[in-house]
């Protein structure tokens, strides 16, 4: 501390120096003057006063650092997510919930998702396949019926198709079946059932993409909504006293304070 004073003394001296112009001999005895006035009392100090003034500056230096908050822990506190970035940013599904810092919602956005498209893809080939087996069966009855017509009712040969054999038990009698109008109804309930949960797969996968976005709507605009303990609700009984114009009654009170 010491050497400080003494460097912005010499300092303010040189910077008189130059605004004063003197003659070399004054100003020799301008410099030891001021060097006996300022710099000789400072050096003449006790040292517990010099220490008591280092004591002083680190206390204030300790007590700066223990206050001091990094910038970024003021960042984040400050942080408030705006709800129109949220919802373009929600187009690509979960975007929207990282760009809100709710990252514990990004296994529900994509295992939702990904459970619709399995339900698209699973109910979707069944679709295929029971459209193809009720197609080839009413392909393989007609051209069937009509080789045992060119045929007198006689025995016919005919290789049926595998999109519906293959949905057979190997001891079953294709020939029999293949003009049994059940078995032609149900490859056509079945195609439906499939197509009309294929249908609802994708409708349930718009809808738990809307939801994704209407979630990160709401977490922007409600990211620093505070919920005071004041808020409760209470059930309670209740007893009414008799009056002249009412019976005594028991029953539950439900309030809410807020």
């Amino acid at each position: 501390m010491t050497s400080v004073i003494k460097t912005f003394s010499i300092l303010l001296f040189s910077a008189g120096l130059l605004c004063l112009s003197i003659e070399d001999g004054h100003a020799q005895e301008i410099v030891e003057e001021v060097i006996d006035e300022f710099i000789a009392p400072i050096d003449s100090l006790p040292q517990s006063a010099l220490i008591a003034a280092d004591s002083l500056t680190q206390t204030v230096l300790t007590k700066a650092n223990s206050t001091f908050q990094p910038v970024m822990s003021l960042q984040e506190k400050s942080f408030k997510p705006n709800s129109t970035k949220a919802v373009l940013l929600s187009f690509i599904p979960g975007m929207g919930q990282i760009y809100n810092r709710k990252y514990w919602k990004l296994p529900i956005v994509y295992g939702g998702l990904m459970a619709c498209m399995y339900a698209i893809n699973w109910n979707g080939k069944n679709y295929s396949d029971y459209w193809s087996a009720y197609k080839a069966i009413v392909h393989d009855s007609e051209e069937f019926t009509r080789l045992q017509q060119q045929a007198g009712g006689g025995e016919v040969d005919y290789s049926f198709s595998k999109e519906w054999t293959d949905f057979m038990s190997p001891n079953q009698d294709l020939k029999s079946i293949v003009n049994n109008t059940s078995y032609h109804n149900l490859f056509k309930s079945r195609k439906d059932f499939f197509r009309r949960n294929r249908d609802l797969s994708y409708i349930l996968t718009v809808g738990v993409y809307l939801i994704c976005m209407v979630d990160a709507y709401v977490d922007a605009e409600l990211f620093d909504f505070d919920i005071s303990q004041d808020l409760s609700f209470r059930v309670e009984p209740m007893v009414t006293p008799r009056t002249r114009y009412s019976r005594q009654s028991i029953g539950i009170n439900c309030s809410i304070t807020f």
